[in-house]
């Protein structure tokens, strides 16, 4: 008697519907992705238990260090896969979500790579998760196009001018509420890689390029071991040839920036380069180190440049160690959105741009990432005076650089202080787009700068932290000099805060807004005594609730 096929995944009667999903959720595609859950959520289950044993270590010596069991791996001779053509030369990325108007313009915008976001750019509502995978399939076929509200279409340049797409599904810690196998929730990394795998890996193929992924929010080279797994079964189940997949893992976790070679060395047949990311990478300090003392706290998110020597220590250890292993290290993000009414705004922002870059590019990073169409001139600009007519300067192995374990922990070196105008700042910017992200959008202009959910969640873990911790806020208000971070301070500012936006917007946006439910959660997700692993779990279940 022949077993039972396994389970496919099955769409929930509660999804709402969405227009051609069909295309997307065909029989076949169901069918690979409950193979993936069948195969692979077991060991993802295991690994974030291991991460809270791991933060639990944290949080009893408060120190990180280099793993004594994988020296050899650190030690030893090895190289990742050389890099295809598509990926080779990757000067200038763009990120954005993959709604219809930011493919196009993405595709369009004259950057080399773009990372197609279903991740921290995209809020989980079940159109934008099934809506982008259908994005991404018609601009490959080429019937993609946009028409505004005000009548501007978009449609999409020669094929010759349009960025590679490198695509970043979700993190391991987020499931996918709409889609379960055998009554278990799919993980939503593997629904975004499945789906755009299944649909795309052969059309990619015959475009001269591959599927290529960026990988987010990974603590351990374990974690990039099972994504390594999923390539492997992935390509070997559609008959893609092995090493056709690669990825470009965001070291944006403290845990993983101390096993950076091991990370390359298990995907080094998928490997393609690491990525600096700053934001998540704060927030991850934080989340890991929040009862570590006065020692740990970091000053206002603002005041934290990459110029930091915790923060230089990190990227000259990502540069080195990439450089090393024939990999791309990839810079951070220029989040900048230019102001069309304030040209004085505009000449300040892009020339920090341009200081950001220079200095990445000097650093031997291979390229950088900008949010806007706009920034990508500027970034090309800093590459070409490095690079020249070469793809990139692999070939600088930055030997000279010497980082030690202490090092990248070292928060006291910086000077900067918490301040009143950035507990403020952190209100502001986390309540503004926590209502957006409960709208369905993750990639929101707040004060000028493209901010996604990394930023919301360094603002709300400062302001755990920093009332956690009693510290004391310079520059209050006038007549007091410091204040003393505390629960009642930060709600009375948030209460002002929601009043501002009242009469910012308008007593109709109001209504029809998320604000209230905004203010609410980042309250609950800032202030409560058990702190909450990622403010996105408790926002999914409101935005999809």
């Amino acid at each position: 008697m022949s077993a039972s096929p396994p389970s496919p995944a099955v769409v929930s009667e509660t999804a709402p519907q969405v227009a051609r999903a069909q295309e997307v959720l065909t029989p076949r595609a169901l069918a690979f992705l409950g193979e993936l859950h069948r195969r692979f959520a077991p060991r993802r289950a295991e690994l974030l238990e291991l991460r809270q044993r791991r933060r639990a270590e944290i949080a009893r010596t408060a120190t990180l260090d280099f793993l004594p069991e994988t020296a050899h791996i650190r030690e030893g001779d090895w190289q990742v896969a050389p890099s295809p053509a598509a990926l080779n030369d990757r000067r200038v990325e763009i990120t954005g979500p993959t709604d219809r108007k930011m493919t196009i313009n993405a595709l369009n915008s004259g950057a080399r790579i773009w990372l197609a976001d279903f991740e921290d750019a995209s809020a989980p509502t079940w159109e934008n998760v099934i809506g982008g995978q259908l994005n991404l399939i018609d601009a490959y076929e080429r019937r993609i196009d946009f028409t505004s509200a005000e009548g501007k279409t978009y449609a999409l340049k020669d094929a010759a001018e349009l960025a590679t797409v490198v695509t970043r599904p979700r993190g391991w810690h987020l499931d996918e509420r709409h889609l379960t196998v055998d009554g278990e929730r799919l993980p939503g990394a593997l629904v975004d890689f499945g789906l755009y795998f299944f649909h795309n890996a052969r059309r990619l193929i015959d475009l001269g390029k591959g599927p290529y992924f960026y990988l987010p929010k990974t603590e351990s080279h374990l974690e990039a071991r099972l994504w390594n797994e999923v390539f492997v079964f992935a390509q070997d189940h559609l008959g893609i040839p092995r090493g056709t997949v690669r990825a470009t893992v965001l070291i944006e976790t403290i845990t993983a920036a101390y096993e950076m070679e091991e990370i390359l060395y298990e995907l080094r047949d998928h490997a393609s380069g690491l990525n600096a990311g700053r934001w998540d990478y704060l927030f991850s300090i934080v989340k890991n180190f929040r009862d570590g003392g006065e020692r740990f706290v970091l000053p206002d998110r603002n005041a934290v440049t990459m110029t930091a020597p915790f923060m230089r220590a990190y990227t000259e250890l990502l540069v080195r160690t990439c450089h090393k292993r024939g990999a791309h290290a990839i810079g951070g993000m220029a989040a900048f959105i230019p102001s069309r009414r304030d040209a004085a705004v505009n000449e300040v922002a892009f020339q920090k741009v341009k200081a950001d870059k220079d200095r990445e590019a000097a650093d031997g990073f291979d390229g950088s990432w900008v949010a806007h169409p706009d920034l990508v001139p500027i970034a090309r600009a800093c590459f070409d005076a490095v690079l020249g007519d070469r793809p990139n300067q692999k070939d600088r192995l930055r030997e000279d650089v010497r980082v030690t374990a202490a090092e990248l922990i070292d928060i006291a070196s910086l000077k900067a202080r918490p301040s009143y105008e950035g507990l403020r700042n952190a209100v502001q910017v986390g309540i503004r787009y926590i209502e957006a992200w409960l709208r369905g959008l993750g990639a929101v202009a707040i004060f000028n700068l493209m901010e996604d959910a990394a930023t919301a969640e360094i603002s709300r873990s400062q302001i755990w932290q920093w009332t956690n911790t009693r510290v004391l806020l310079e520059g209050a208000t006038p007549g007091e000099a410091e204040v003393v971070a505390t629960p009642e301070l930060v709600r009375e500012v948030a209460a002002d805060e929601l009043v501002a936006i009242r009469t910012e917007v308008g007593e109709d946006a109001f209504a029809t807004g998320k604000w209230t439910e905004a203010h609410e959660l980042l309250l609950r997700t800032a202030l409560d005594p058990e702190y909450v692993d990622f403010l996105t779990l408790p926002a999914y279940d409101q935005l999809t609730g």
